[in-house]
């Protein structure tokens, strides 16, 4: 039997802003922008460090800074910030320099 997974949001997320770069890749990827969302606000962090992880756990609580990485089907990687203030949610490419786990 099929069983639908519910994801509980953790935050609300606020305005969202996509980079047209990020906005590109998703869409060749063909990976929909409002599945990236609703993993960061579930509290999927994607591939970021057990550090970052343990960070945005706290940081739910207390109210700071949110981060989520996410590797895409051809090995590009996004990168996703909530403001502390949770105003906004931002999602853009991330560099090739940038190191993950």
């Amino acid at each position: 039997m099929d069983h639908a997974t519910r994801l509980k949001p953790l935050f609300r997320p606020g305005r969202l802003l996509i980079t047209p770069e990020a906005h590109q890749t998703l869409r060749l990827n063909g990976v929909p922008v409002i599945s990236v969302v609703l993993r960061h606000i579930a509290g999927d962090w994607g591939i970021v460090s057990d550090d970052d992880k343990r960070q945005n756990d706290l940081s739910i609580a207390v109210g700071l800074r949110l981060l989520s990485i996410y590797r895409l089907p051809d090995d590009s990687r996004l990168i996703v910030v909530t403001g502390w203030d949770r105003s906004s949610t931002t999602i853009e490419l991330l560099g090739q320099d940038y190191r993950c786990s």
